[in-house]
């Protein structure tokens, strides 16, 4: 079994990247964290992964006029890097039909909410507002619907009394350091038995 390459793609601080990267140290893992890629040049887990010893890149999207720009000099970089896998960790931009198209099936997010509940921004916010009992996390594949690729895998966090949306969000959080390495887990696996093939 071979090692997949994958990359990581933040905005922020990247604490899903972390989980990601300490996933990896493991030699039995299928994945190998090959690069780390912000749009943002403040990004803090750029730092961290820096001090990993993972290349770390800023493609900061500003400097394109359009979106395909961007996600052009993306593709590049990561094609250059020889990555199979793109894990999208806190990454605050919506990707084009064209660029997930391009990446089909090999392009994955994890949200914080249980899908197809609550797509989009603001999920512990609207989940309690609504009297949710139940809230949680989805790993998916990403498609060119906006958070409606399918599902890898879920965990569900109750909703408690009191709860205000950092506290859920804190709770929730938990649960995605779990379950996202276990979805590129099961990703990296499936091309891990496969000759490498990057389109």
């Amino acid at each position: 079994m071979r090692k997949v390459r994958t990359a990581v793609l933040i905005s922020g601080r990247g604490s899903n990247m972390m989980a990601l990267v300490e996933a990896a140290r493991d030699p039995g893992y299928p994945a190998e964290i090959a690069c780390v890629v912000s749009n943002r040049a403040d990004a803090k887990g750029l730092d961290f992964a820096r001090s990993n010893g993972i290349p770390a890149a800023v493609i900061d999207h500003k400097a394109y006029p359009a979106r395909e720009g961007f996600e052009d000099a993306l593709d590049r970089h990561l094609r250059s890097l020889g990555v199979e896998i793109v894990a999208l960790a806190g990454f605050m931009r919506v990707l084009t039909a064209g660029f997930i198209a391009r990446w089909e099936g090999r392009l994955i997010n994890i949200h914080p909410s249980l899908l197809p509940a609550y797509k989009g921004l603001h999920t512990h916010e609207r989940a309690l507002a609504d009297g949710a009992r139940t809230h949680g996390c989805s790993a998916h594949l990403v498609t060119a619907e906006l958070d409606g690729g399918p599902v890898l895998l879920q965990a569900e966090v109750p909703v408690l009394a009191g709860d205000t949306p950092d506290m859920l969000a804190t709770r929730v959080l938990e649960q995605e350091h779990r379950i996202y390495p276990q979805a590129l887990a099961i990703v990296a696996e499936r091309l891990s038995h496969s000759p490498k093939d990057v389109k």
